[in-house]
C-alpha cells in the first residue's frame, strides 16, 4: 500500500537547522511531484515547497524562500526539507505529500491541499529556546 513517512523532526533553538525526509512507497516515486505542507496550532496546513518529478524546479511559499531547501532522490524513493534560520513561527507539524498533476505552476493549485492523492502522518518540528 502507499506511504508516505516523515522524520527528522524535533525541537530546535531559533537560528538553526533540520532536515526532515519523506520515504516513500508503494507507488512510483518518479511519476509524482513531492510538496511538503505544514500546520502551526490553531492555523490551517498551508503549502511550503514542491519539488517536480525529476527534481527539475522547485517552488516555495514567500515565509520560507531562500530558507528552506527541497531536494529528491528518485533511486531512494526519498525527499528532503532542508530548513535553515528556522524561527518560532516555523513550528508546526510537517507533511509531505505527493501529486501527479501538473498544475503545479500556478502557485494556487500548489497550496491546494486537494490536489495531492498521498499524505504522510506529519512530523512536529518545535522551534523554541
Amino acid at each position: 500500500q502507499v506511504q508516505l513517512v516523515e522524520s527528522g523532526g524535533g525541537l530546535v533553538q531559533p537560528g538553526g537547522s533540520l532536515r526532515l525526509s519523506c520515504a516513500a512507497s508503494g507507488f512510483t516515486f518518479s511519476s509524482y511531484n513531492m510538496a511538503w505542507f505544514r500546520q502551526g496550532p490553531g492555523n490551517e496546513r498551508e503549502f511550503v515547497g514542491l519539488i517536480t518529478r525529476m527534481g527539475g524546479s522547485q517552488f516555495y511559499a514567500s515565509s520560507v524562500k531562500g530558507r528552506f531547501t527541497i531536494s529528491r532522490d528518485n533511486t531512494r524513493n526519498t525527499v528532503h526539507l532542508q530548513m535553515n534560520s528556522l524561527r518560532p513561527e516555523d513550528t508546526a507539524v510537517y507533511y509531505c505529500a505527493a501529486s501527479a498533476g501538473q498544475g503545479y505552476g500556478s502557485l494556487r493549485w500548489r497550496s491546494n491541499k486537494n490536489n495531492y492523492e498521498y499524505w504522510g502522518q506529519g512530523t512536529q518540528v518545535t522551534v523554541s529556546s
